[in-house]
């Protein structure tokens, strides 16, 4: 294969999957090839090849808009805390005791009690020198794992450049984001992740084939017919090598839609296909998630996000609704990985912006602030609070002051659980948090 030829195919194959939303600028006839996979049965999901078998996996969950960590992780015994929040503080008798100093809220049930399962590690007081309270700066912040905003890829897509070797282009699979667009955190230098919402996004309409679409089709993907009689390399046109790369992409599409159970192959999966445990559209994403795991697709990294935690106004009934819609799809995530017997292989993550100011504000809601909460849940985490509460008598201009740098939680997750330099990864050095068990 000449060079020309191999620099176009890796720049497809770093596109990926875009060719399936871009119908209309695939050749006809690789639409008509593309049918004829729709009408071919599929196979068990469970014997792909390129599966990661072993390889550990992080799902990354987001918690847009700026989770009140204050009302999450609840210090009872502060003083402080009520006096701050006469209408929105969680009443003492109310509050999840985790620690005889603070509890989680009384509708986070699912978090509980993953949290006395020995699954859930809290972080308290996460966030970075000179905080912006701006919802873009410092949602680009926490995903470029840059505060001085200088480097504009993500930290996970650094992650997966790192893995790079010379000019290959890592598999766009590595990575699948259920979110309308790929997140940054995930986009680096060479990788570009999958991003889909709900995967009949991945889907295409099969139709009638011919005995001639179905011999083009072979010969589209028989590597023998890459060679002449004499068993010499047969020289390959860029059009033809374009072709099987946009074919890979529709197969890895159906593989994708159909462990997703979107498919017609897996149709409501092992799992069931309505929304369960009271979570909404997070258990749907989660249960999609559990689905891809358990299907050994080669991803390492899932990324979910659930929004609205801007929580200005009329707090106390939204934060109540996403706390129980958190715990909830947490608890049946966990439940669909033992029921797989994947649990060893799942590190969840969470984050959001920032925190909200301690004090409520007149509209019965709080305001943008500062450090807040990290929650890592897995069977490899090291469970319980891992640092005390800020002291709410010693506030940064009306907010919690940051405590751990946000860094050293993804160096810790960097080194201890994906096994890689979180210096290349993060630009720097940063405390190895002690969160992950080795073993």
């Amino acid at each position: 294969m000449s060079e020309p030829v191999a620099a176009t195919r890796r720049n497809f194959l770093r596109d990926g999957l875009t060719l399936i939303s871009a119908a209309a600028t695939i050749p006809t006839f690789l639409n008509r090839t593309a049918m004829v996979l729709g009408a071919e049965p599929s196979g068990g999901s469970n014997n792909r090849k390129g599966g990661a078998s072993n390889d550990r996996i992080l799902v990354v969950l987001q918690l847009a808009g700026g989770n009140d960590g204050l009302n999450t992780i609840i210090p009872y015994r502060s003083d402080a805390y009520y006096r701050a929040r006469p209408q929105l503080a969680i009443a003492r008798d109310k509050a999840l005791a985790l620690t005889d100093e603070v509890g989680l809220h009384p509708s986070a049930v699912g978090l509980k009690e993953l949290f006395d399962e020995g699954l859930l590690s809290i972080v308290q007081a996460v966030g970075y020198p000179n905080p912006d309270r701006s919802h873009f700066k410092s949602t680009e912040i926490w995903e470029t794992g840059d505060p001085t905003q200088r480097d504009h890829h993500g930290w996970l897509g650094r992650y997966f450049d790192c893995s790079c070797k010379g000019d290959d282009v890592p598999d766009p699979k590595a990575a699948i984001a259920l979110t309308s667009e790929a997140p940054l955190a995930l986009q680096g230098q060479k990788f570009s992740p999958v991003a889909f919402s709900q995967p009949e996004q991945l889907a295409w309409q099969p139709g009638k084939t011919s005995k001639a679409t179905r011999d083009a089709f072979e010969r589209l993907n028989n590597p023998d017919d890459d060679h002449n009689p004499d068993g010499t390399l047969r020289p390959i046109s860029k059009l033809e090598y374009l072709q099987r790369t946009a074919m890979d992409a529709r197969m890895s599409a159906r593989d994708i839609q159909d462990a997703a159970g979107g498919g017609r192959g897996r149709a409501g999966g092992m799992f069931g296909g309505g929304r369960r445990g009271g979570g909404g559209q997070l258990t749907a994403q989660l249960q999609m998630v559990a689905r891809m795991i358990a299907a050994d697709l080669p991803t390492r990294v899932y990324y979910v996000s659930l929004g609205g935690f801007d929580t200005h106004a009329q707090q106390i009934g939204r934060h109540q609704q996403l706390m129980q819609q958190l715990g909830a799809g947490l608890k049946q995530f966990f439940a669909d990985l033992r029921s797989s017997g994947q649990l060893e292989r799942v590190l969840v993550m969470t984050f959001s912006e920032f925190g909200r100011r301690v004090e409520q504000n007149a509209s019965q809601g709080t305001d943008h602030g500062q450090a807040a909460p990290m929650f890592l849940l897995g069977s490899k985490v090291r469970a319980g609070v891992q640092n005390a509460h800020p002291d709410l008598r010693q506030l940064n201009q009306g907010d919690i002051p940051w405590q751990i740098d946000f860094r050293a939680v993804y160096a810790a997750v960097l080194t201890n659980w994906l096994r890689t330099d979180a210096r290349k990864v993060l630009g720097g050095q940063f405390s190895n948090l002690d969160l992950i068990k080795k073993r």
